[in-house]
């Protein structure tokens, strides 16, 4: 009887809340987004908030802090107490892509940051105009060879993962193709649908309400299986076009300092928070692939995306002016 109790004492400690309060830590918890209100990342920061506060039994607000591709908001973290108030949502960009991109960086990944939980997954869905004669992805750059000229085709910036999706197909195909970066992935949209470029890699979520809507068709899926939002789409892999792999994912980081114990605390928060059917839903909705994950698992893919990013980055001779 006795062994019968302590084991369901044992489960009812196991389903309360995860509470930092317990400590005495009462301050609210901040993730800090370096990128501005209304985008993508901060949509998922919004999203998993509430449902982290309530795992935690405490108040979890967002601030942007937008500027120097990530070092502003890298910076304000590194800077904070280590007590797992202070989050960093980041796409792969600022966390695996920058150091290959800059001669100096004020972080390293490695060095400053502990990796909590990776929050959604996004890979690249390569679109064009819906009257685009193209029927998939292997029939535009059989048409792109047959020209004259080098196919215009659009990025949300030097060095963001459109563009690296862009030179993963270049050098996967031979085709000639002309990269005309923009300033943020909304200008490149309005200039696809306008004609001045003929495609643009994007992800799920940028694109999702003009696919739905039919304003743009998806030729092909940068990644290595389908998007269960999309599952029509077939793969670049599938059309016999290899080595087209990326995957834009979000995830939560703290200051390397941060104690593991207060690390599990925040892991458990955001496994709770992603899997509640509501939030879970309004990501997936979005065009966004929830999925938590371990700080190991994160740690796994932080190193193996920064190798692959940084290959591709030297090979092609990408860099950024400071």
């Amino acid at each position: 009887m006795k062994k019968r109790n302590w084991l369901l004492l044992a489960a009812a400690l196991c389903a309360a809340p995860l509470s930092m309060a317990q400590t005495g830590n009462a301050k609210p918890v901040r993730i800090i987004v370096t990128f501005a209100a209304g985008g993508p990342v901060d949509f998922v920061a919004r999203t998993i908030a509430g449902p982290m506060g309530r795992a935690l039994e405490r108040t979890v607000i967002v601030e942007n802090k937008p500027g120097a591709n990530g070092a502003i908001g890298a910076s304000d973290v590194m800077r904070a107490e280590p007590d797992g108030n202070t989050l960093w949502l980041t796409s792969v960009g600022a966390a695996a892509i920058n150091q290959s991109l800059y001669d100096k960086l004020p972080y390293d990944m490695q060095r400053d940051f502990s990796p909590v939980s990776l929050v959604v997954d996004n890979n690249e869905v390569f679109v064009v105009k819906a009257e685009n004669p193209a029927q998939d992805a292997t029939d535009l750059i059989a048409r792109a060879k047959r020209g004259k000229e080098p196919l215009p085709i659009g990025s949300s910036g030097t060095g963001s993962i459109p563009h690296l999706a862009l030179a993963q197909l270049e050098s996967a195909t031979g085709a000639q193709l002309l990269h005309v970066p923009y300033n943020g992935m909304a200008p490149a949209l309005n200039d696809l649908m306008g004609g001045q470029v003929q495609g643009v890699f994007a992800d799920v979520p940028a694109v999702m309400g003009h696919l739905k809507g039919g304003r743009l068709k998806a030729l092909g899926m940068a990644s290595q299986r389908r998007h269960p939002g999309l599952p029509e789409v077939k793969t670049f892999e599938e059309q016999g076009i290899r080595g087209m792999d990326t995957n834009n994912w979000y995830g939560l980081f703290v200051s390397a300092k941060t104690p593991a114990e207060v690390i599990d605390t925040l892991n458990k928060a955001v496994r709770q928070a992603v899997a509640d059917p509501a939030t879970h839903k309004r990501l997936a909705d979005s065009g966004a692939e929830p999925k938590a994950s371990t700080p190991q698992e994160l740690s796994a893919l932080l190193k193996a995306d920064t190798q692959k990013w940084a290959q591709l980055i030297k090979a092609r001779h990408i860099k950024v002016s400071q």
